[in-house]
């Protein structure tokens, strides 16, 4: 049995005990390197290509959340010579088209509107952009220094801003890469909601005293700015570069 059949086989195996379907996954053996050299022999253009066919066929289109209004949080903003102000993102939900008037949420005390002048995915101009697309959207209305980081664009008066809200968490233990010490009242960690970052204060319930490495429990959060949130949306707690916790939101106030 040669190496590479070796490699192979125990690969299956680790992906068993992960209750991965070992035995039925592909393994398709070639080097990029090669393809990308233009080798056209078994391990070159050919094994990219019998791959790429591989993943199309094992691997279900996921479903897309287009039945919802547009939500898309705001990664990076740019100018562009000629098509003006650029919010990139990833598509939460629903759909997006050129023409659209939408809304500019979170981090400000009011909501700003705009109008999608164009969506690119991948260099290519799109009429519409769906949910899960990862895309720039041009907008028409609105400057470069009007829009920020930890922002959504969505549809308009679908989306409010809150800057409480109570969750339940869960805290990291040490070796989860999370705190060593408990925390306790008024603990001051940064709350990570999808591509934005804000200071909240937590509040223990009362029959809680702090919160130890490993707990699960439900507290109240106060962030310093309002944020675009609702029910069942996730985020992270973090501080000095550790993941505290993570939660799920159960309300908004």
């Amino acid at each position: 049995m040669e190496l590479v059949d070796l490699v192979e086989l125990e690969v299956r195996e680790m992906l068993d005990m992960y209750s991965f379907p070992g035995d039925d996954t592909p393994f398709i053996r070639g080097a990029a390197l090669k393809a990308l050299n233009g080798d056209t022999g078994e391990y070159g253009v050919p094994a990219i290509k019998k791959l790429m066919e591989a993943v199309d066929s094992f691997f279900p289109d996921p479903e897309r959340d287009v039945d919802k209004p547009f939500l898309m949080g705001v990664e990076s903003v740019m100018s562009i010579t000629g098509k003006g102000t650029v919010a990139t993102g990833k598509i939460e939900r629903g759909i997006a088209k050129t023409g659209d008037t939408i809304e500019i949420v979170g981090v400000k005390d009011k909501a700003a509107k705009a109008t999608i002048s164009g969506i690119e995915m991948f260099h290519k101009t799109l009429d519409e952009g769906q949910s899960g697309d990862q895309c720039g959207i041009m907008l028409k209305g609105i400057k470069r220094n009007e829009i920020l980081r930890g922002q959504v664009l969505c549809a308009a008066g679908t989306v409010k801003t809150f800057s409480k809200f109570d969750a339940d968490i869960y805290v990291l233990k040490e070796d989860e890469g999370g705190r060593k010490k408990p925390f306790f009242s008024n603990y001051r960690p940064q709350a990570f909601i999808r591509t934005g970052m804000v200071t909240v204060e937590v509040q223990l319930p009362d029959s809680v005293e702090m919160a130890m490495p490993g707990d699960s429990l439900s507290i109240s959060l106060a962030a310093e700015k309002p944020m675009a949130l609702e029910e069942g949306l996730r985020f992270a707690l973090r501080e000095g570069g550790l993941t505290v916790g993570s939660g799920i939101i159960t309300k908004c106030y």
